[in-house]
């Protein structure tokens, strides 16, 4: 294969950097599957380098393979990383150093793939305190297969040369896509990040390399592609179940636009041939390692989303940090005449030193928490969930069926019921300290992300509609068992529905009417719970840096509910004018949803006269 750049291939570069960077200025939705186009054209490229030495000396020169990517890819890589670990380390709160030291060491050792997916970093769902680190999971995934993908193709040629390799290919790739497709079902985090669920994009690339040379593509089959990838850019969000099926669109409508690029229509042939383009393309690779930081570093810092203007201002540095970055890094080191030894030598060296930067990044944690005029906190101890979290009771994906689960006064005469998402889970800590009080046994029947109000949920990591209705008809199956005095349900309120077209408000009014015909027989006192407010902000990140004025920017949620229920508002415990972060000198909240355990004790008073008041104690 010719070294010469296909101005094609170089103007997918920046449409794929492009769309990443737009997805995470949250100007569209679907851009996040500019990594599957970057996929699928280091699958071709690498792919085609690797069959090409191949051909020539029947063998593959590992070193000088594994030396042309490191010194392709590590300089650039470690630099921001260092840069992204300072600017974070002195302007961010001590509080964040532990996972900021975490995600230093992984982002460098070419390994976060596999650790975001371990601590649950949902790329789609980005939380209130997202890593400045997380958009190097996609340059793990191409690292680990830079490292397998060689190995693979020597075995293949020596056991029955082109034809073996095509099959050998084909044959990873299918099983790869089938892999992705159960496992985004099963376990979408995890199908997200890893290898094994996204090798079929890049083996989707690596198989155009055995098109004929005379193959073309049509035009009519050229445009249909580029309307796809628009269609995928807009449509696809963080509800769609993604890589699986989904994948599948953007993957073929790029592998189609790389097997054609000699044949692409006029129009867009020029406007990938311009000067910009083809910049935009040169840059790509510091543009992608850039633009996250740099988004993110100031929204952390102010504590709120940036402006349409600072997001401008965002870009600029950025295009001037990925050009700085590819003049003065990437082509020269890229360029460099070392001997293949040395230059592995020199990327083991400096990884080893990022390690250690990370360590001490790590090692500089500081979890308490002044408050003026409030006093001092142990965020650790803030963060704290709820008991049901940590004894396993409170269960998550994958899980249908709530463990025994008592509380309270596990011999007492009367039996209530917890039932619901995280947010019944959060009153636990009231429920077990009235429970013992009024020797009352508490049942929780809690699962993440699933709500005790009968509707699908938009889609999400924690999120099954199959895994949660069968939580739910297994809890209703416990409930009819227990008989208890009182169900006291709660959920995280939405108001817009997972369809997008049912009006937010009567759509989940529906879904709690149906709750309510599921449980009415079976209780005497049907409680809902409404939810508490909703902090805009991590509250106990946003308190170490000492403005609390920011923090106070929880918004109370519409207390509405079908009749039938015995409504309990906790809003008014919460809230007055405000609904501040510190409510009578407790932190009121341990993460951007959820009130703390601390909060959940003290009011366990207030819970309690409101379930006197109803004549359930």
């Amino acid at each position: 294969m010719s070294k010469t750049r296909i101005p094609q291939i170089q103007a997918l570069r920046a449409l794929a950097a492009s769309l990443v960077l737009v997805f995470h200025a949250k100007f569209v939705s679907g851009g996040f599957i500019g990594v599957d186009i970057f996929y699928v054209i280091s699958g071709f490229l690498i792919t085609g380098l690797l069959l090409s030495e191949l051909r020539f000396t029947e063998k593959i020169n590992f070193g000088k393979f594994y030396a042309r990517r490191a010194k392709r890819l590590l300089p650039s890589s470690l630099i921001v990383v260092v840069v992204t670990g300072t600017t974070s380390w002195l302007l961010l709160p001590s509080s964040m150093r532990r996972s900021l030291g975490r995600d230093f060491i992984a982002a460098s050792t070419y390994v976060s793939n596999f650790l975001f997916a371990l601590w649950q970093n949902d790329y789609q769902n980005l939380n209130s305190t997202p890593s400045p680190f997380i958009h190097y999971w996609s340059l793990a995934v191409e690292e680990q297969f830079y490292l397998f993908w060689p190995i693979i193709l020597l075995l293949l040629y020596k056991i029955g040369q082109r034809k073996a390799l095509f099959f050998g290919i084909l044959v990873i790739t299918v099983l790869s896509f089938v892999t992705s497709i159960l496992l985004t079902d099963f376990h979408p985090i995890w199908s997200f990040y890893i290898l094994p669920t996204r090798a079929w994009e890049l083996g989707t690339g690596a198989l155009l390399v055995f098109l004929p040379a005379r193959a073309k593509i049509n035009r009519i089959v050229l445009w249909a592609s580029f309307l796809v990838v628009a269609y995928a850019t807009l449509k696809f969000n963080e509800t769609t179940k993604f890589p699986g099926y989904a994948a599948a669109l953007p993957v073929v409508a790029t592998a189609l636009l790389v097997a054609g690029h000699a044949n692409w229509p006029t129009r867009v042939n020029s406007l990938a041939k311009s000067r910009p383009v083809q910049w935009l393309g040169e840059i790509s690779y510091p543009l992608y390692l850039w633009h996250w930081p740099v988004l993110v570093i100031p929204s952390l810092v102010i504590g709120r989303s940036l402006t349409a203007v600072e997001k401008v201002l965002a870009l600029v540095l950025i295009l001037l940090l990925s050009e700085l970055t590819h003049k003065f890094i990437e082509e020269p080191l890229r360029h460099r005449k070392w001997h293949p030894r040395r230059t592995l030598q020199n990327a083991t060296m400096v990884t080893a030193l990022c390690v250690l930067v990370g360590i001490g990044i790590y090692s500089s944690y500081d979890n308490s928490l002044s408050v003026s005029g409030v006093g001092k906190f142990s965020i650790d101890q803030v963060r704290i969930k709820p008991i049901n979290d940590i004894d396993g009771c409170h269960v998550h994906r994958g899980i249908t069926k709530s463990p025994k689960c008592e509380y309270g006064d596990p011999y007492g005469r009367k039996t209530i019921v917890l039932y619901g998402d995280s947010h019944a889970a959060q009153w636990l800590p009231a429920l077990d300290i009235i429970g013992k009080k009024n020797h009352i046994k508490v049942v929780s029947l809690t699962k993440s992300a699933c709500s005790a109000t009968e509707l699908i949920l938009p889609l999400s990591s924690q999120y099954s509609v199959t895994d949660c209705q069968r939580f739910r008809d297994n809890s209703i199956r416990r409930i009819s068992a227990l008989k208890p005095t009182a169900v006291i349900t709660s959920s995280y309120q939405l108001f817009a529905s997972a369809d997008g077209n049912t009006e937010g408000k009567l759509w989940w009014q529906r879904g709690e009417s149906k709750l309510l015909k599921r449980i009415k027989a079976l209780t005497q006192f049907p409680v809902y719970l409404t939810d508490t407010p909703r902090p805009q902000i991590d509250i106990p990140d946003c308190l170490s840096k000492g403005d609390l004025g920011l923090c106070d920017s929880s918004i109370p949620i519409d207390a509405t509910t079908p009749p039938g229920f015995l409504t309990i508002n906790p809003t008014p415990w919460l809230c007055s004018a405000k609904c501040p972060a510190i409510v009578e000198k407790l932190v009121a909240y341990r993460d951007q949803s959820h009130i703390s355990v601390a909060m959940s004790e003290h009011l366990a008073p207030r819970l309690e006269g409101a379930l006197r008041a109803h004549g359930i104690i």
